[in-house]
């Protein structure tokens, strides 16, 4: 097989529809957006969210709390996932990362307690939950903040 002789899966791809190419195709004249009225003009339409005036659901619905939008979200992984590692092991962002058990880690894990770990491992992380810790210690682990 040739690269030229390469092809997309059938079906996977069609004809993107030419608009404004004569009224024989069905999309001539006005281009599918029919006579008149704003979304005909160019630039026409309503921003997101818009009602028409009617007051908009983001704005009825009530607010509570505090959302801090400078906020860093951290990577939460429970205690199960780390049972990929060896006993002895020191697990970082860097190794989980290696590992396949994060595909991406801006800011930074938050390991949780959720199922069992078997192996003694230093687990290196920006948090942890209580139970986590108490699951990493029982198995004669460390866990460590970083």
């Amino acid at each position: 097989m040739q690269i030229h002789e390469l092809s997309p899966a059938k079906g996977s791809t069609h004809v993107a529809k030419r608009k404004g190419r004569g009224h024989g195709t069905g999309n001539g004249k006005t281009s599918g957006r029919g006579h008149k009225g704003q979304n005909s003009r160019s630039g026409g339409g309503v921003r997101i969210g818009f009602e028409g005036g009617q007051m908009p659901l983001s704005r009825r619905v009530p607010k509570r709390g505090f959302i801090n939008i400078f906020a860093k979200p951290l990577t939460a992984i429970n205690v199960a996932a780390l049972n990929k590692f060896k006993n002895g092991t020191t697990v970082g962002e860097k190794e989980l990362l290696e590992a396949g058990v994060l595909n991406k880690c801006e800011y930074g894990v938050k390991i949780l307690g959720n199922g069992k770990l078997d192996k003694k491992l230093t687990v290196k992380a920006a948090a942890f939950s209580e139970l986590a810790v108490k699951k990493i210690e029982k198995a004669g682990g460390k866990a460590e903040v970083v």
